[in-house]
């Protein structure tokens, strides 16, 4: 009755709802911190609850199809043109046309070996094989060493970097990722993942990704981006992909019709023109990050530096599972990375006085369980 592929694969885990935590441990909503599922704590633009006020009657109504007005100011900020841009369901929608278009005759898709899992869960699901690096995130070098040893034996329809690395959060260097394009077949389609580029470019300049740059530079490379994270619309689901006009109007051949919602295209347009508010949860992320570092550091875990908005944690005296369930019940959501064979575990930046709660909450756990 199903794919046999069905078999191979290990169901996505969402984070843990707010709902679910309340109903299993009976805490109060307000008592609950969700840093499990690197949203946005500081919501979405009040421009984009205003705008939902005033165009809620639109709900009953089927967006605009051509996602014109979206388009248009998406293709304004990145300087390309409307034509240059596709509209998913979030990005990991577009990740998901790219694997459904492209050609898998004995073919090979490449990825970092602990990186987003849904790269992993569409390419099965269209019948590709997959080669991973040896090492957990992004180093140039494998990447290259990979593509030349998969290379000689089969065709590599594309290429995963996830910049900045999720659930890891290292990020590759523009530059580097330019060097591998260069060394790749142009049959190879390049998916640059950059849904928290945002936090990545204000941290470090070396990693910006100028998608105009790459996609006039090389016609085998797609720049995905989301609203779901600085722009505080993950309830939305609005992702977009900027590449070349034949790489899209590929795309456009397996796009469903109405795949955005009307109230959905209409908040990811109004939060785009609000880049002041976008901005500041940025300069906010930043400042809370810096805390955990120092917290890190102080109390022993060992880190990988960040460049989304989220930061991963291990320590050698920890059972990440054991201390991921007892921060459940203390009302806590983080995320668990055991499902990637990781003893870490890996927490949105959230607000500041959230973030207090947590560093009290494991230096508690760390006291009692050591």
């Amino acid at each position: 009755m199903f794919k046999n592929t069905l078999e191979q694969i290990v169901t996505y885990e969402a984070g843990k709802p707010i709902e679910l935590v309340m109903r299993e441990y009976g805490i109060k909503q307000e008592d609950v911190i969700k840093l499990g599922s690197n949203e946005n704590p500081y919501g979405a633009s009040p421009l984009v609850i205003e705008s939902l006020q005033n165009n809620a009657y639109k709900a009953s109504l089927y967006p605009d199809d051509s996602m014109y007005e979206l388009k248009d100011a998406l293709a304004l900020h990145f300087n390309v043109t409307p034509k240059q841009i596709i509209i998913g369901a979030g990005s990991d929608q577009i990740i998901e046309f790219c694997m459904q278009a492209l050609n898998h005759h004995n073919a090979q898709v490449l990825m970092a070996k602990t990186t987003f899992a849904m790269y992993e869960v569409y390419a099965k699901l269209a019948g590709v094989e997959i080669s991973k690096t040896q090492s957990d995130g992004h180093i140039l070098e494998e990447f290259l060493e990979l593509y030349q040893k998969v290379k000689s034996q089969k065709n590599i329809s594309a290429i995963f970097l996830c910049v900045p690395n999720n659930p890891l959060g290292e990020c590759l260097d523009s530059n580097a990722i330019e060097k591998l394009i260069k060394a790749v077949d142009k049959e190879t389609l390049v998916i640059v993942d950059g849904a928290y580029q945002e936090f990545a470019a204000y941290k470090d300049k070396r990693k910006a990704i100028n998608p105009q740059y790459f996609i006039e530079q090389f016609d085998n490379v797609i720049y995905l981006g989301t609203f779901s994270k600085a722009y505080g619309l993950g309830g939305m689901r609005v992702g977009y992909g900027v590449a070349s006009e034949r790489i899209i109007s590929m795309l456009y051949k397996v796009r469903p019709p109405f795949n955005v919602t009307t109230l959905s295209l209409q908040s990811a347009f109004v939060a785009l023109r609000d880049q002041a508010f976008m901005r500041q949860c940025v300069e906010k992320n930043a400042i809370e990050m810096a805390r955990y570092e120092a917290f890190a550091h102080k109390m022993g875990f060992t880190f990988i530096p960040s460049y989304g908005n989220f930061i991963t944690f291990s320590h050698k005296e920890i059972e990440s599972t054991h201390l991921c369930e007892w921060l459940l019940q203390k009302g806590v959501i983080v995320r668990n990375l055991r499902s990637y064979g990781l003893n870490a575990f890996r927490i949105t930046i959230g607000k500041t006085e959230q973030n207090t709660r947590v560093f009290e909450l494991i230096e508690q756990y760390l006291q009692t369980h050591r």
